[in-house]
C-alpha cells in the first residue's frame, strides 16, 4: 500500500508558488478582457468559470468579435483537450477517499501546474489534500484578474498598452526555455506562427474569424510535430529533436502553459 498524503495544510502550502504565479498572469488577463469590451464583472466571471490563462485569452476576441457558440466551444476543445488526458492519469493517484463530487471538484482546478505538483509527489493524495493544493491557486487566478480588471477601468490608456504587453512576454517566457532545448517544439511554434501571419496577411484569410484560425493553426502544428517528431515507445523524441524526452525539461520544471 502506498502512503496517502492527505493533509489540507499540506495541500496549501503546496499550492503557495503556484498562486503567486496565477496572479500576474491573470491580471493580464483582466486588462485584456477588459480592453476587449468585457466588464469587470464578465471578465472575473470568465476567470472563476474556466481557470484556463491560454483558453481564456483564447476565447476573448472570439466573444469580442460575435462569433457562434459552435466556434467558441471548438476551439475551446481543441485548446484545452488536453485536461481530459492529465485528469485521468492524476485518477491514478487519488485515495480511496477521493470521492466521485470531489473528483469533479478536484477536475475543474486540474491545471498544469496542480497536475504536476499532485502527480509528481510519492504517494496517494487525499481529498483534504486536493482541496487544499487548489485553494489557494483558485484565489489567485481570481484575484489577479480582479485586480487587473478594476486596473483596466482607472489607468490612463497608455499604460494600459503598455501593460498589454505582459501577455506576450507571458508568453514567450514560457515557450523560449522549451525552443533552445528541443527542436521538435521549435517547429510546432515556427509551423503555428507562420500559419498565424497566413491567416492575418493574406487577403482571403484575414477574414476567416479567430476562433476558426487557432483550431486550423494548433491542429495543423499538432500534425506536423506528430509526423516529424514521433516519440518512440521508451518515451525519447524520435532522430531530429536532438534531446532525450526526459532531457527537455529541467529537473521540478513546471508544464509549458500556465493553468
Amino acid at each position: 500500500m502506498r502512503e496517502t498524503r492527505d493533509s489540507f495544510s499540506s495541500g496549501l502550502r503546496d499550492g503557495i508558488p503556484v498562486c503567486l504565479g496565477y496572479i500576474p498572469v491573470s491580471f493580464a488577463f483582466g486588462l485584456f478582457a477588459v480592453g476587449s469590451g468585457f466588464s469587470v464583472l464578465q471578465a472575473v466571471a470568465v476567470s472563476m468559470l474556466n481557470v484556463t490563462s491560454a483558453g481564456q485569452f483564447a476565447a476573448v476576441p472570439i466573444i469580442a468579435g460575435g462569433s457562434s457558440l459552435a466556434e467558441l466551444a471548438l476551439s475551446q476543445l481543441v485548446i484545452n483537450s488536453r485536461y481530459s488526458l492529465m485528469s485521468v492519469a492524476l485518477s491514478q493517484k487519488l485515495a480511496p477517499s477521493v470521492r466521485l463530487a470531489d473528483r469533479l471538484a478536484v477536475a475543474f482546478m486540474n491545471t498544469d501546474e496542480v497536475f504536476a505538483i499532485a502527480s509528481g509527489r510519492a504517494g496517494l493524495a487525499g481529498r483534504r489534500y486536493l482541496y487544499g493544493l487548489v485553494s489557494l491557486p483558485y484565489a489567485g487566478w481570481t484575484l489577479g484578474t480582479v485586480l487587473g480588471a478594476a486596473a483596466g477601468n482607472v489607468l490612463p490608456e497608455i499604460v494600459i498598452s503598455a501593460l498589454g504587453i505582459a501577455i506576450y512576454g507571458m508568453f514567450i517566457a514560457i515557450l523560449a526555455p522549451a525552443v533552445k532545448s528541443s527542436a521538435a517544439v521549435l517547429t510546432v511554434v515556427l509551423t503555428a506562427s507562420g500559419l498565424s501571419c497566413l491567416f492575418r496577411f493574406v487577403p482571403f484569410l484575414h477574414g476567416i474569424s479567430s476562433g476558426i484560425a487557432v483550431v486550423v493553426c494548433s491542429c495543423a502544428a499538432a500534425v506536423c510535430g506528430a509526423l516529424f517528431f514521433p516519440e518512440k515507445e521508451d518515451g525519447s523524441a524520435d532522430a531530429g529533436t536532438g534531446v532525450n524526452a526526459e532531457a527537455a525539461a529541467p529537473e521540478n520544471s513546471a508544464p509549458e502553459e500556465y493553468v
